[in-house]
């Protein structure tokens, strides 16, 4: 069974709930980070030898400590299906599903 939601126009809408940002694709530019409103995301730093480091949007690169930005799915339990994130990413980078009891 997947869960539906029945909107007061009638309407059976499904939610679909992030699963998975292709790493490769995304530019760390953080709009979907702006654009979900029950902190589900956490940018983080890849360094040169593919370890991820900790960081805050709006960091630069100066310091060195990483080659590249990637958003991660953080708090996955906080996702309330609603797919802003996938609406904003330019480079398409999200993959949802609904959950099924």
């Amino acid at each position: 069974m997947t869960y539906t939601v029945t909107l007061p126009s009638g309407t059976v809408w499904t939610p679909q709930f992030a699963e998975h940002i292709a790493e490769e694709k995304c530019i760390g530019c953080g709009r979907c980070f702006r654009v979900c409103g029950r902190d589900v995301l956490q940018l983080v730093g890849i360094d040169d030898e593919g370890e991820r480091v900790a960081m805050t949007l709006g960091d630069d690169d100066d310091d060195g400590e990483y080659e590249k930005k990637v958003m991660t799915i953080a708090h996955p339990e906080s996702c309330v299906g609603c797919e802003a994130c996938a609406k904003i990413c330019p480079k398409k980078c999200y993959t949802h599903a609904p959950v099924t009891a």
